[in-house]
């Protein structure tokens, strides 16, 4: 990663991690990122962050947060990185390159108006920002509309599941009916709390998704049938190590992004733990973290 830390974050990071992993029997990992085994591969599994999880706090304050994280992929929601002028758009998407994050992706944004002019708008914002990939809420009305967007600018859409409440795509596979025979560009977004509430077997659905998967929310439940139920990863009773070994058996190219929605006055620790958590998995899947 190459962020640097001060000795406090140091400390703070590599005493919340051990004793995470020594409480859940996690193999062991190191404050540099890396497993204890130096002859473990590279996981190809990316770890990055939702930035709605830091909704409450301003750009600055997301940034080093990221630092704290050690991981430079930010999905970035619009209360980061405005929808607004040009040159407003690319002073803070500059603003994160120039300390080292990678903004992968930008979303939830809503395509409820079948307009050309709202569409132009969001797909202009992107380009401007060099952002590649939108996580899209859409309505059926608006895919066609979506699709030849997606073809002018050439920047893939993921369609974001939104559990029982969404009532046109509460699971990833009612996202993926919707953009079956569309351009490939045109994708799915799994959030895997929402997918589990919707009733599907995540692991299951990522095969089935396939290469049309281009990006994953991550969260934990302690309860499936409850949205208020949200955990730190590795805390619920979400699959977190099927889901990494489908996300691998499928070769998913992508991220899989933090989404942290509770604690949002202090969010960092849950995420600490989280972060903790699934490199700990993947360290005893034999790869670094």
């Amino acid at each position: 990663m190459g962020f640097p830390l001060s000795r406090r974050d140091f400390l703070v990071r590599t005493a919340a991690v051990s004793a995470v992993t020594a409480l859940q029997g996690l193999p062991a990992w190191s404050p540099d990122g890396l497993a204890a085994n130096p002859a473990a591969a590279t996981s190809p599994v990316r770890l990055g962050v939702a930035s709605y999880s830091f909704r409450k706090f301003g750009r600055p304050q997301v940034i080093e947060f990221m630092k704290q994280l050690d991981t430079p992929y930010l999905n970035v929601k619009d209360v980061h990185l405005a929808i607004s002028t040009p040159e407003q758009i690319k002073q803070a998407a500059d603003e994160y390159a120039a300390a080292g994050i990678k903004v992968t992706a930008a979303g939830t944004i809503y395509f409820t108006e079948d307009k050309d002019d709202d569409m132009r708008r969001k797909f202009e914002y992107c380009k401007i920002a060099g952002i590649p990939l939108i996580i899209a809420g859409p309505t059926p009305e608006t895919l066609l509309r979506l699709e030849k967007f997606v073809k002018e600018y050439d920047i893939r859409i993921a369609i974001h599941n939104h559990g029982p409440e969404d009532k046109y795509f509460p699971s990833p596979l009612d996202a993926l009916k919707a953009v079956k025979g569309m351009d490939p560009r045109m994708g799915v977004c799994i959030d895997v709390g929402h997918a589990a509430r919707a009733g599907a077997d995540i692991p299951d659905a990522i095969h089935k998704v396939g290469a049309r998967l281009y990006d994953v929310h991550m969260k934990d439940l302690g309860d499936t049938s409850r949205k208020e139920s949200q955990l730190a990863v590795g805390d619920g009773v979400l699959p977190i190590e099927k889901i990494f070994e489908a996300l691998i058996a499928v070769r998913y190219p992508g991220y899989v992004d933090l989404e942290y929605e509770i604690n949002e006055e202090n969010p960092l620790p849950g995420m600490i733990k989280s972060f903790a958590y699934m490199r700990g998995v993947l360290a005893g899947m034999g790869y670094k973290a």
